[in-house]
């Protein structure tokens, strides 16, 4: 099914940041982060949305629930095995969807077949035919994948799509599930399909391709360049292992090089993507690498000199592509200490932030601390700033106070005060083997909630000695989930425990929900 307009080739834009990107490491995400990423995803133009896999838990299933009942445009997914029970309960999630899907399948491959899945071809061909049928009971849209496709006899995947497209499937998803393939070979399967699977015009040949060996994006443009229609990604590349193919550098090849990608396009907003990008990296508290493309700090710095004269002479000398077409400001307004509301509202919007009232005025103090410990605030110390203010983390405890003393020849000492939600403040004084995790310890004492932590990352904003501090920590709950801290200021040590206290803000809210869950079905059972 070759999507003609009078444009040319329309390229569809499936994105699962929200199910495969999520299952990074460490990158969960509550409900209500899901549901601003979904309404980011909309605004950016992506065709479809996988919201999840509603039966692997029931934040899943109300994910993909509540994410259904706001998107208007997009395709809304759920994901399944090729099992009725899953199919049922995807099929009730998605209810609310104005346009819902269903995204069921089986492995293809030899080493899947006999490994994971125990079956015969024959027999995983019988129970895919069977699970797409029972799907389009419940929706008109059944997306078929073929797990592990890159590794498997071609001739066995054309008897599967054939099978499949005949029992209803709407769209045929071919991914390289290990990143094994390189692109004249992926190129050459998609090929190979479109030439030798005699319904293939029925649907729509999608490609989902994993980053292990390096080559997610190129093997995904070679699917699009020999028939595929459908592009399956995520913001920032995020996704298990070494990630998924990246939505930003697809969709912006196809943007640029339209010599290669004839009469091809997709309906994406190029101009809101670096905000997704930030969007997701702020709650996933996965860092987008410095030298990522399009979206990377580094994507449209100039440090060298020759570079820099060319720049300033032609832009197209070393940019070939406009940084405003991402999203991303070429001019930066210098605001310090003597910048008025005015100044620092316009530089929001010219940011893409609307703020007003309280919000802003919180983002505006925070705005003045800041510029009185440096010369001069950058764009990043401003959107670090507006990620401090816009989280949507339940504030069980706020960071009051703290203060530090460290040295060789001195215990690392530190004292935290902390605010409760119910107005109490408490203090605490602790050691540790340094300011940070004496600043923990302290922390530690006041809250109560065992953990253990995972990771420490701190990285400068902005350059120079007075550059903000971005600290992110993970942190797991004696339960095994593990939740994710992010805070920045230009002090270490106070960015640490912002970072601290906003995970653990996260980890006691999960506990209080699971109690009120916990009381209200023994409540309900009694």
């Amino acid at each position: 099914m070759i999507a003609m307009t009078s444009d040319g080739v329309r390229i569809y834009v499936f994105d699962t940041t929200l199910r495969d990107g999520e299952q990074s490491p460490g990158a969960s995400l509550n409900v209500e982060e899901k549901i601003e990423i979904a309404r980011q995803l909309e605004r950016l133009g992506v065709d479809v949305i996988e919201a999840g896999f509603p039966i692997s838990s029931p934040g899943d299933f109300r994910a993909v629930q509540e994410v259904s009942k706001i998107i208007q445009n997009a395709v809304v997914c759920g994901l399944t095995r090729a099992v009725h029970k899953d199919i049922e309960v995807a099929a009730e999630a998605l209810k609310p969807a104005k346009r819902p899907r269903i995204h069921t399948g089986l492995g293809v491959s030899d080493i899947h077949l006999k490994y994971k899945l125990r079956m015969s071809r024959e027999e995983a061909l019988e129970r895919g035919v069977d699970a797409v049928k029972f799907a389009r009971r419940f929706v008109d849209d059944v997306e078929y994948f073929l797990e592990d496709a890159g590794r498997a006899d071609p001739e066995y995947i054309y008897r599967v799509i054939e099978a499949v497209i005949k029992a209803g499937a709407t769209v045929i998803n071919v991914p390289d599930t290990t990143g094994y393939t390189v692109p004249e070979e992926f190129g050459a399967l998609i090929r190979g399909i479109m030439n030798n699977v005699p319904n293939i015009d029925k649907a729509i040949v999608s490609v989902h391709c994993h980053d292990d060996l390096g080559m997610a994006t190129a093997n995904t443009l070679a699917g699009v360049l020999n028939g595929a229609r459908q592009v399956e990604v995520t913001i920032n590349g995020i996704g298990e292992r070494a990630g998924n193919t990246s939505l930003e550098e697809v969709v912006m090849a196809i943007h640029t090089r339209k010599d290669v990608f004839k009469n091809m396009y997709t309906g994406i907003n190029t101009t809101e993507i670096y905000k997704t990008s930030r969007l997701v990296s702020t709650l996933t508290g996965i860092l987008v690498p410095p030298n990522k493309a399009i979206v990377g700090a580094n994507a449209f710095a100039h440090s060298s000199g020759i570079h820099q004269d060319g720049v300033l002479k032609e832009r197209t000398t070393y940019e070939i592509i406009d940084p405003r077409t991402v999203g991303i400001t070429e001019s930066k307004i210098i605001l310090t200490a003597r910048s008025g509301r005015h100044g620092v509202r316009h530089r929001l919007e010219e940011l893409g932030y609307h703020f007003e009232g309280e919000q802003f005025e919180r983002i505006y103090e925070k705005f003045l601390e800041l510029a009185d410990k440096k010369k001069q605030v950058y764009d990043e110390d401003l959107e670090a700033l507006v990620a401090d203010a816009a989280s949507t983390v339940v504030q069980t405890y706020e960071l009051v106070h703290v203060q530090a003393l460290a040295g060789d020849k001195i215990v690392p000492t530190a004292t935290v005060k902390l605010r409760h939600a119910n107005g109490e403040e408490r203090t605490a004084t602790a050691t540790g083997t340094g300011p940070v995790d004496a600043a923990y310890s302290a922390i530690n004492q006041i809250v109560q909630a065992p953990n253990e932590l995972l990771e420490f990352t701190l990285q400068a904003v902005t350059e120079g000695i007075d550059a903000m501090a971005e600290v992110t920590v993970r942190v797991r709950g004696q339960d095994g989930d593990v939740f994710t801290g992010r805070g920045s200021a230009t002090d270490i040590v106070v960015a640490s425990a912002k970072a601290y206290v906003q995970a653990l803000n996260k980890l006691l809210d999960k506990r209080s929900t699971s109690k009120r869950a916990a009381l209200t079905e023994e409540l309900e059972r009694v």
